[in-house]
């Protein structure tokens, strides 16, 4: 007894000293307050929200839809535990234009944001000596969700100079019989890249032949600016199993919806037995999703949102990323392996030995808050060390602004030459 009330609490340690995202952006914003300067706005390069910038505003289509099913009085009660029927016949539609197959609503189960679909994923998955390959670097929530399931983790590098592909090979490395899954992150967060349909085809196979699936996170889904076109991994669904997570909140700029989707892309049947079924339903049966009235409006969302707006977001994306690119290439101690190509971020090296004071990324970062009131995220809250991420979906005044005085910052903690 005593051997499993330690293993639970060291399994409670790792959940409980684990980095996440919002809890290090937090430390930052209250850094800049111990010497602010009076004149300096506050420029928040480190959050993935694009509502914070004027320059990415959602459509009009999706607030009429949730304010008229909110005062149609139709939606004030309990949904089912898995998502009002029109609206994962919605997503099932949507998802499966772009698939070799028809999703249907029993592939389709609704969640409060992504985050929740990361979580339902790792519990479902969960059982005495599971692990689950995560990238490195990647989104801290897998990390935290498997320490409280007590699942191991096991990290596989993504590869800066292939325009962080996949490492496949250690991924053949990491695998055993006990691996649960393999989770890619495409469009990727905090790369900014876009993985190509050649590449995703050998993860699929690679999944294949280790006898895993594959969690495809795809909440920045056809966030795709560069020559790679965005690929849902479902496509590949016939190879091996897929669930695949997604939300509205990236694409349709609505993060404080909360309305995400776990989906499986399984076409062979693994995700149908019986038994997996059940236990599904009986999880989602713990849950609570999004508000009712925010799940009826799905179907208009997503049916009468016009191309207009996406290809609006796609520009301002391209543009601002560009704007971010050209900037890094007039600050000598950061630099890119290549530019983003698509969602709303990007890992940036930093140069240490161009600095004289600054002994890693997360000194670089809570310097940079208190002296420049700039906030951006150490990559060591992402699993990179001395790297950094910078949130490129900002107003392009601010961004220019939060780049120039990273440049300020540089050249006064310069190594005198």
């Amino acid at each position: 007894m005593e051997s499993v009330v330690v293993g639970t609490m060291n399994h409670e340690y790792k959940a409980t000293s684990t980095i996440t995202i919002k809890g290090i952006l937090s430390l930052l914003v209250e850094s800049v307050g111990e010497n602010k300067d009076e004149s300096k706005s506050v420029i928040s390069l480190g959050m993935g929200d694009p509502t914070l910038s004027t320059f990415f505003p959602n459509t009009k289509v999706a607030e009429e839809a949730v304010a008229d099913a909110l005062h149609s009085g139709n939606f004030h009660g309990y949904a089912p535990t898995a998502g009002l029927l029109q609206a994962r016949n919605a997503i099932a539609k949507y998802l499966s234009n772009e698939l070799p197959y028809e999703l249907s609503s029993d592939d389709v189960f609704i969640t409060c944001g992504c985050t929740q679909a990361i979580d339902v994923s790792v519990a479902l998955l969960a059982r005495p000596g599971a692990n689950i390959l995560l990238p490195r670097p990647g989104f801290p929530i897998y990390e935290l969700c498997a320490a409280f399931r007590q699942v191991e983790v096991r990290h596989y590098d993504l590869l800066p100079e292939k325009g962080w592909e996949v490492d496949l090979d250690a991924i053949e490395a990491l695998a055993d019989q006990n691996t649960v899954a393999l989770v890619i992150i495409n469009p990727g967060n905090p790369c900014g890249n876009v993985y190509t349909y050649h590449h995703l085809e050998k993860i699929a196979k690679t999944a294949k032949r280790l006898g895993t699936i594959v969690i495809a996170d795809e909440v920045y889904g056809h966030l795709a600016f560069g020559d790679n076109p965005f690929v849902p991994m479902g496509v590949f669904g016939s190879i091996v199993p897929v669930l695949t997570l997604g939300s509205l909140s990236k694409r349709w700029i609505v993060p404080g919806w909360r309305l995400g989707w776990f989906v499986t892309n399984d076409p062979s049947g693994t995700f149908r037995k019986p038994k997996v079924v059940e236990r599904i339903k009986k999880y989602f049966d713990l849950l609570g999703g999004p508000a009712t009235f925010i799940q009826a409006a799905v179907p208009r969302i997503i049916t009468q949102t016009e191309e207009v707006f996406f290809r609006k977001t796609i520009d301002n994306l391209r543009h601002t990323a560009d704007i971010c690119c050209q900037e890094i290439e007039d600050i000598p101690c950061i630099s890119s392996p290549c530019k983003p190509q698509g969602s709303m971020a990007m890992m940036v090296e930093l140069n240490l030995s161009l600095l004289e004071d600054i002994s890693d990324d997360i000194d670089f970062c809570f310097k940079l808050a208190k002296e420049e009131s700039v906030i951006i995220l150490p990559g060591t809250a992402v699993g990179l060390k001395d790297w950094i991420r910078i949130t490129f979906a900002a107003d392009p005044s601010a961004l220019r602004e939060g780049m120039q005085r990273i440049k300020s910052f540089y050249q006064r903690h310069a190594t005198k030459q």
